[in-house]
């Protein structure tokens, strides 16, 4: 195999969350650099997305849960994940 030649990506799944401790965390996706668009615009916040379902999860602000994770909110609309 060439030098430069790419490994393969794997597919993005439907959903994917990037806590490791959720059962929707894929490790070998968060080895390359995923983006996710919401509407049309590209989000850098998002948590955890779902793209049949339509829907993403980002930090609401500094806002933390008692367990001391950021608290979410879950914003809908058409979802698009890809590889930068």
């Amino acid at each position: 195999m060439p030098m430069n030649e790419a490994t393969p990506f794997p597919p993005l799944p439907d959903r994917l969350s990037i806590d490791p401790h959720s059962p929707h965390h894929i490790a070998a996706v968060f080895e390359h650099d995923v983006g996710i668009r919401l509407n049309d615009k590209e989000r850098k916040d998002v948590e955890e997305y779902c793209i049949s379902e339509g829907w993403v999860k980002v930090p609401a602000g500094k806002t933390l849960d008692r367990k001391g994770k950021p608290l979410m909110i879950t914003l809908k609309g058409k979802v698009e994940a890809f590889y930068r």
